[in-house]
């Protein structure tokens, strides 16, 4: 069961890959800012890259919003930025290879077409004091979120 409205969001520090080489990203490291958390079950599918696409053209309005924006997958980093290179996703994209920070949030899907658990398609906004303000986890990997939920939930925010 994913997390609920009210609760605290759980610390993490996950790999990102840069052209500098892999750093560590925390979730803590963000704490007095606005964050909007995106899992995603892989890379090079299309409605991943649909999303992370879409997300990565309001970049500017969730600025302006004082949000930053992270993606999480079970993908490793390496793959991850060789598909943001490709695509051209500005986003951090972090690897959860792992799987814990999936587990953690309560989106972890168990073996998705036959290949393995993933993380579901998720959002988790979480507010300066690091409580999550809003969530939606879909039911099916394949829908997108409701984009314009989630910049308005970033809105309602201090």
């Amino acid at each position: 069961m994913a997390l609920s409205v009210g609760a605290t969001a759980p610390d993490f520090t996950l790999k990102q890959k840069t052209p500098e080489g892999l750093i560590d990203v925390r979730l803590s490291s963000f704490r007095g800012k606005k964050v909007v958390l995106l899992f995603f079950p892989l890379a090079f599918t299309s409605v991943c890259t649909e999303e992370m696409c879409r997300m990565t053209g309001g970049l500017n309005a969730y600025e302006r919003l004082e949000a930053s924006i992270l993606g999480v997958s079970v993908d490793n980093p390496f793959a991850q930025e060789a598909w943001a290179q490709r695509e051209g996703i500005r986003i951090p994209l972090l690897s959860d290879l792992n799987k814990e920070v999936s587990r953690a949030y309560g989106v972890l899907l168990s073996q998705v077409l036959g290949i393995g658990d993933v993380a579901a398609r998720a959002v988790f906004v979480i507010d300066r004091a690091g409580k999550i303000a809003y969530r939606e986890v879909t039911a099916n990997p394949t829908v997108l979120p409701q984009f314009s939920a989630i910049e308005e939930a970033v809105g309602r925010l201090d």
